[in-house]
């Protein structure tokens, strides 16, 4: 029993040593390109009332999510999913204010993922969410900020396949399909189960025409000239308004100088259903999966009580680092660091000697030698966490100064090593 406890449940990882530092030196490159940016930070709690991420809502479904009660019998839910509880939270504190919020966070999302799809059910997510703006800027500012958090991660190929959910949802009101064949229809369309797609749309008294153009949405992706073929497929105004801003944010981008990294995809769509226009995924090599998900949501907030037209993302850090991990992209990783190596006679000096070199910005660790262990050991220890030198206390005077990677050593006066103070 003790040892079936050593493991994690299906679907969680525990991450240590160098992995856990690299994740943090990642997270803390994305959130350098969140500042810059002028996002400010923000917490929400891991757990919240079900009613935040009910299906009205639009995230995830109700059988995705972990769910428990607290002691008056009210469910709630581990968040799985980020924007509805920033939508919470700007309804709740700036409700009132017309002024645009800039938010950034990082925080664990879970999802109750089948076991069969070998995913985990708790993920690192890191996002921004720009609140209170419906412009075509504000679309331009979100998708360049995703393309510099990946740009400086280390990432060096790269696509943001861009979507619009207007383009969809015009064509769907053309036809005149019933609510109920058009949430089947988008569900055949995001699993792209496009002989089912095609088998519903059999079934329905619809345009010829509008039949195949849905039909062709699977082949409308690729570079820009693809909304030059899309705008032939429909005239209806409210598709045509949704190519126009995809080709005026298009061009928007091509300011910023990203273009190389824009491709389109009027097939998109989102297991989130309130997105409202541009929708976003990004992708690279070595990961089934996208690293980058976001879109626009102007209708979220309101449900809140508080209209806010929005956008935002999310970045999937664990999957982000799977893909620099195979693309052999490496996160370098501070090795500044002191191990002090002291016997009992010398724990004064070497508690002295420590707190001054912590007092200069260099981080110590401090052991009690056991001399059951050579000083190689010490060594492989000291670089498995990351330390460049070893201070071996000889005397309450003396010092023997290790060079981690090349196991050089000298001897070196302590009182010298801060700066002429030992008291």
């Amino acid at each position: 029993m003790k040892k079936k406890l050593l493991h994690t449940p299906e679907g969680v990882r525990d991450i240590h040593n160098e992995e856990c530092a690299k994740k943090l030196v990642l997270q803390s490159r994305i959130h350098d390109v969140l500042n810059l940016y002028g996002y400010s930070d923000i917490q929400t709690p891991t757990f919240e009332f079900f009613d935040i991420f009910n299906k009205e809502r639009g995230s995830v479904s109700s059988n995705e999510m972990f769910k428990f009660f607290d002691r008056d019998g009210k469910t709630l839910v581990l968040r799985p999913d980020m924007t509805p509880s920033i939508a919470r939270t700007a309804a709740k504190y700036y409700g009132e204010t017309n002024s645009t919020l800039k938010l950034c966070y990082l925080g664990n999302t879970f999802i109750n993922n089948s076991s069969y799809q070998g995913r985990l059910k708790e993920t690192t997510q890191m996002g921004a969410e720009l609140i209170g703006d419906d412009s075509l800027d504000a679309d331009a500012e979100v998708i360049a900020m995703v393309i510099d958090c990946l740009l400086n991660s280390g990432l060096k190929e790269f696509q943001v396949e861009i979507g619009q959910v207007q383009f969809l949802k015009g064509l769907l009101n053309e036809a005149g399909i019933s609510d109920d064949a058009e949430e089947e229809l988008c569900e055949l369309i995001l699993n792209k189960s496009y002989f089912g797609v095609e088998e519903l749309l059999n079934t329905q008294n619809i345009d010829r025409k509008i039949a195949e153009t849905l039909l062709l949405l699977p082949q409308l992706f690729g570079s820009v000239e693809v909304l030059e073929k899309a705008k032939t497929l429909s005239s209806n105004p409210q598709s045509l308004a949704a190519i126009k801003r995809l080709e005026d944010l298009y061009q928007l981008l091509k300011v910023y100088g990203y273009e190389k990294y824009i491709t389109f995809d009027l097939g998109m769509l989102s297991k989130h259903a309130y997105y409202t226009g541009v929708i976003f995924n990004a992708y690279t090599y070595g990961t089934g999966d996208s690293v980058v998900k976001g879109g626009r949501y102007d209708k979220l907030i309101g449900q809140f009580g508080s209209d806010k037209a929005s956008i935002g993302f999310s970045i999937t850090v664990d999957q982000l680092m799977i893909a620099l991990e195979r693309q052999k992209i490496d996160i370098p990783l501070d090795k500044s660091g002191t191990l002090v190596l002291y016997k009992s006679d010398d724990r004064n000096i070497s508690i002295h000697l420590s707190k001054y070199i912590r007092s200069i910005g260099t981080n110590v660790n401090m052991i009690h030698h056991d001399f059951a262990k050579n000083i190689k050991e010490y060594i492989e220890y000291a670089k498995s966490t990351n330390l460049d030198q070893i201070l071996n206390i000889k005397t309450d005077k003396e010092v023997e100064i290790i060079n981690v990677a090349t196991g050089v050593s000298r001897i070196a006066n302590i009182s010298s090593l801060m700066g002429g103070n030992n008291e």
